[in-house]
């Protein structure tokens, strides 16, 4: 294939990324989901220390990536995998912020659709507020899982915001808790967007790191969120 190894991934030989990828916006993540869950791993990708890995979990291969920090640095991320690598699934494993009152620290968010202030929107759907939604089975299967699992979960909008310290007056935020959004994150628009756009599947999940009165630590952040790293490795596609 011509196009690999791409400039953001050194991989060479396309097998060696599974069909799904898992995507906490943390390498360290990757890292540890490797680490702890995954048998006979192998890893593909350390350019700019944007760490990537392949294994097997319960038999089936399965591939966990970082993607930055934002849409600008995820979507060069999801479009590679995605255009070059020929990826089919695209998981996002990250945390949010929550906004409604009834999340705490740990919870399980999955979002049924993004809404978004970044500009990757604009001009291409005219005066439509064009809004990106996931995979509708990956979503059932995410949700059914936690199910099993007897795992709380909330499904519902999320904000992918360009800034992490935004400046929305205090009006639009208001509005944004009224009409239901559940957190704040930074890339499911652009995965959502990139997914449908290419004919992929995406879905977007998140563990509530913060609210207005607490903020896990650093090493939450990086290993703690288990409950939303086994569901994604349960609905897998091989």
């Amino acid at each position: 294939m011509n196009n690999i190894p791409t400039p953001h991934i050194e991989c060479s030989d396309p097998t060696q990324i599974a069909t799904t990828v898992l995507m906490p916006g943390d390498p360290l993540r990757a890292k540890f989901l490797a680490e702890n869950y995954l048998e006979n791993v192998i890893q593909f990708n350390a350019v700019r220390g944007m760490l990537g890995f392949t294994g097997s979990y319960q038999g089936k291969r399965v591939s966990v990536m970082g993607s930055g920090m934002g849409i600008p640095s995820a979507l060069i991320y999801y479009h590679e995998l995605f255009a070059f690598y020929d990826v089919g699934v695209i998981i996002r494993i990250g945390t949010c912020g929550g906004f409604q009152p009834f999340l705490d620290l740990g919870d399980l968010v999955i979002a049924a659709a993004a809404c978004t202030d970044s500009s990757i929107l604009d001009g291409l759907f005219g005066k439509i507020k064009f809004c990106p939604t996931p995979d509708f089975d990956l979503l059932m299967e995410a949700v059914n899982c936690a199910k099993r699992k007897g795992i709380p979960v909330q499904v519902g909008t999320a904000l992918s915001g360009d800034e992490f310290y935004g400046h929305e007056p205090k009006e639009v935020m208001d509005n944004i808790k009224k009409f239901g959004v559940l957190a704040a994150e930074m890339e499911s628009a652009g995965l959502y967007f990139k997914a449908r756009e290419l004919g992929k599947r995406a879905l977007g999940m998140f563990t509530v790191s913060d609210t207005p009165e607490k903020k896990a630590s650093s090493l939450d952040r990086q290993t703690a969120y288990r409950n939303m790293m086994e569901i994604a490795l349960e609905i897998a596609v091989e």
